[in-house]
C-alpha cells in the first residue's frame, strides 16, 4: 500500500510539472506565434503615414524685390526671358506671398502641404529641406558645385565707402568677419587677415535684403564689441529697397541676396561678402525628400498643382 501511494504522489508531480513547464508565465512567444505587441509589423521600419497626396499644393513665395525671390525664379528657370531680352517672373497668382524670410517659415511649417524657399542659412527645425535632383541642400554641396540653386550675398554703396562705412566692410572681409560668415553661410575669402582697423566714432544705416540681414546683425555686433564708439542702425526690408537706398543715399550700406542687376552694378560699388544656398523646404510631416529641379519650376508656374503627381 505504501508502494501504491508513493508512486501515485511521484505521478502527480512530474504532472503537475509538465503542465507548468506549457506556459510562460513572462507572456514571450514562441516563434511562428503572433505578435500582440506590433513589433513584428513594425519590422520594415515603416510606418504608414497619414499624409494626403490628393491634397493641392501650397504654394509660398516672397514678394516682389525679394532678393531670394529674384535668385530662385531664375535659377529654376521661373523667370522666362522674351525674344526683346525683358524677363518675365511666371510664379503663379496662387502663391501665398511672404514678405519676409520668417514669414515664409512660419508658412510652411503651418501648413503640412505647404512648399516654400528660404536662404540655407536661415534653416531651423520647423521645416524640413528636400534635395533637389537628389542632392542635398548642404554648404560642402555648394562648394563641391553639385547643388546648385546657390546665390551671393552683396552689399553695395554709392561710390568708393569712407571713414566708418570703409572700417565696417574692412571688418565684414577681415579674418573676423569672414569667420561669422562661415558658421551659416559660405566665406568668400578663406585666407584673409585679421582686422586692422581703428576705433572710428559715427554713425551709419545699413539695410536691405531680409536673408541677408541675419549674418549683417551678427557682424554688427561683432563689430560694435571691437569698436564701441560706433553705432550701426540696421534695417530689414528687401534687395531691391537695399540697392535704391544705396543709391539714393538713404543708406550707407545696402544688402542684396543676388548679383546686382545691370543698372545697380553701374551706379553702385558691389562688394561680394557670402555665398548662400535657397534650401526648397517643405512641412515636416511631408514624407516627400526630394524633387527635381523641373517639379519645383511645375509646381512654381502652376503647372503641378497635387501632391499626387510629385510622388
Amino acid at each position: 500500500m505504501k508502494k501504491l501511494l508513493s508512486t501515485i504522489l511521484v505521478c502527480g508531480l512530474l504532472a503537475a510539472s509538465l503542465a507548468g513547464c506549457g506556459s510562460n508565465d513572462e507572456g514571450t512567444t514562441t516563434e511562428g506565434t503572433s505578435n500582440t505587441s506590433g513589433t513584428e509589423a513594425d519590422a520594415s521600419g515603416n510606418e504608414e503615414s497619414d499624409f494626403d497626396f490628393s491634397r493641392s499644393i501650397s504654394v509660398v513665395s516672397r514678394e516682389d524685390g525679394s532678393g531670394t525671390r529674384g535668385a530662385f525664379i531664375e535659377l529654376m528657370g521661373i523667370e522666362v526671358e522674351g525674344e526683346d531680352g525683358s524677363s518675365t517672373d511666371m510664379t503663379t497668382v496662387e502663391a501665398t506671398i511672404a514678405s519676409r524670410t520668417d514669414v515664409m517659415l512660419t508658412n510652411v511649417s503651418g501648413n503640412p502641404y505647404a512648399i516654400g524657399y528660404v536662404s540655407m542659412g536661415s534653416l531651423n527645425d520647423t521645416v524640413k529641406a528636400v534635395a533637389v535632383d537628389g542632392v542635398e541642400a548642404t554648404t560642402e554641396n555648394i562648394i563641391n558645385g553639385t547643388y546648385a540653386v546657390s546665390r551671393p550675398f552683396n552689399i553695395a554703396t554709392n561710390g568708393e565707402p569712407a571713414g566708418l562705412a570703409a572700417d565696417f566692410i574692412s571688418f565684414i572681409l577681415s579674418a573676423e568677419g569672414q569667420a561669422i560668415v562661415a558658421e551659416d553661410y559660405i566665406a568668400v575669402d578663406s585666407e584673409a587677415e585679421a582686422y586692422a582697423g581703428e576705433a572710428l566714432e559715427g554713425t551709419i544705416s545699413v539695410g536691405g535684403s531680409s536673408s541677408v540681414y541675419p549674418v549683417m546683425e551678427q557682424l554688427v555686433e561683432a563689430y560694435q564689441e571691437v569698436n564701441p564708439n560706433a553705432t550701426i542702425e540696421l534695417q530689414q526690408t528687401d534687395s531691391s529697397s537695399g540697392m535704391n537706398g544705396a543709391a539714393e543715399g538713404t543708406l550707407d550700406i545696402g544688402m542684396a541676396s543676388r548679383a546686382l542687376s545691370d543698372d545697380e552694378a553701374a551706379t553702385l560699388n558691389g562688394i561680394q561678402i557670402a555665398l548662400d544656398g535657397i534650401a526648397v523646404i517643405v512641412n515636416p510631416e511631408n514624407p516627400i525628400d526630394n524633387l527635381t529641379s523641373e517639379q519645383v519650376r511645375q509646381i512654381y508656374v502652376g503647372e503641378v498643382t497635387s501632391w499626387a503627381d510629385v510622388q
